[in-house]
């Protein structure tokens, strides 16, 4: 079945996503109004091309409500009262406990669906947003038994002009998949970032690569974050449950072994950190891989990168003279140098290949 045409729009809250929905959609010619109580953020992402600052002159075909999860129900609520739209939808990463609210504040559910798009930035505000986020990426659909199937359809066709794939879940079933695979994490980078406060200086001057790629989500909004855990804060005391039990073998398995001699005794406790760690590398494994496949192993080819104007850009150029094709690319700053490193993920085959050719191209590469 067609799904049916989006040629109106309303985007209520202009934050990272919201701006991003907002931006996508203007660009493939929907006709979008932004509405946000700080008039400054709408008027912003108004000027960066996501649509029109302030309310539509009649009701729009969707109204996509990107604020929190604790905001839903009330933001709802208002904009049903004024007939904002004749369907609606939300971003919010939590759906159980809001699809309860709007239930007991007699929303009209027959017009909402509700949604979350499984992308995001460690950056907030109008300004990251950007047109391509979602492409690619799953969006989840959580209908209520009472969602009218027009409306689930104006749904998927927001999901498809915004270059996502549809993934439709029950509301508590998305819930526990987000804590695992998106709230746990995000805590425990946030926990591992806040143990810096107290550590030494020299000790932080001595971060490289992996305790950036442990933290970097850690400098998400406080305020969002902890609206979000306590939404879901069943199903992420869950997870966290099942983690604190594996923190504790290993601390019993750590605090045995150095209390124990070198010698035999210690096999056992070492062999159980060993069993966690390939549990690691098998839950790894199991991370979808490029458009959503199998995750496939890539090798590193690792270039010198001077602190100056268009070396990355003279790098990439480079690098498709010989053909190679680049999955990923990686940034690591030296500390206290005017240079650093590029990492180029590529297909093990092709790695030798392009090490030989960026060095007689002069650049300085590790493999």
């Amino acid at each position: 079945m067609a799904l049916p045409e989006l040629r109106t729009a309303a985007v209520v809250g202009t934050g990272l996503i919201g701006t991003s929905v907002a931006l996508a959609l203007t660009a493939r010619g929907v006709t979008t109004y932004l509405i946000d109580r700080d008039g400054a953020a709408a008027r912003t992402a108004a000027a960066l091309g996501a649509g029109t600052a302030g309310a539509p002159p009649a009701p729009v075909d969707l109204a996509v409500l990107a604020v929190p999860p604790g905001k839903v129900a009330e933001v709802l609520e208002e904009h049903q009262k004024d007939g904002l739209a004749r369907a609606y939808t939300d971003v919010a990463s939590v759906k159980g406990r809001p699809q309860a609210e709007l239930a007991a504040r007699g929303c009209d559910l027959t017009s909402f669906v509700g949604g979350h798009p499984m992308a995001g930035r460690e950056r907030s505000g109008p300004r990251a947003g950007r047109a391509d986020l979602f492409d690619g990426r799953p969006w989840v659909l959580t209908p209520h038994p009472a969602t009218r199937s027009a409306v689930l359809r104006r749904g998927l066709e927001l999901v498809r002009l915004c270059g996502a794939v549809p993934v439709v879940l029950a509301p508590d079933a998305h819930d526990r998949a987000v804590a695992l695979v998106s709230h746990v994490p995000h805590l425990l980078a946030t926990l591992m970032a806040a143990r810096l406060c107290d550590g030494e200086d020299f000790a932080v001057r001595l971060a490289g690569q992996g305790l950036r790629d442990v933290t970097r989500i850690a400098a998400g909004d406080a305020g969002l974050w902890t609206d979000i855990l306590v939404t879901n804060a069943e199903a992420v005391a869950e997870v966290l449950g099942e983690l604190a039990e594996d923190l504790d073998a290993v601390l019993r398995a750590l605090r045995t072994l150095a209390a124990t001699p070198a010698g035999p005794a210690r096999s056992g406790p070492a062999a159980e950190l060993t069993g966690l760690l390939r549990r690691g590398n098998t839950g790894h494994a199991r991370i979808p891989g490029k458009h959503g496949g199998t995750a496939l192993p890539y090798s590193s080819v690792r270039v010198v990168l001077r602190d100056r104007a268009n070396e990355l850009a003279r790098l990439l150029a480079d690098a498709s003279l010989t053909g190679a094709n680049i999955e990923d690319i990686r940034l690591e700053h030296a500390t206290n140098k005017d240079a650093g490193l590029a990492e180029l993920l590529v297909a093990g085959e092709s790695a030798g290949r392009l090490a030989a050719d960026l060095t007689r191209r002069e650049w300085t590469v590790h493999v």
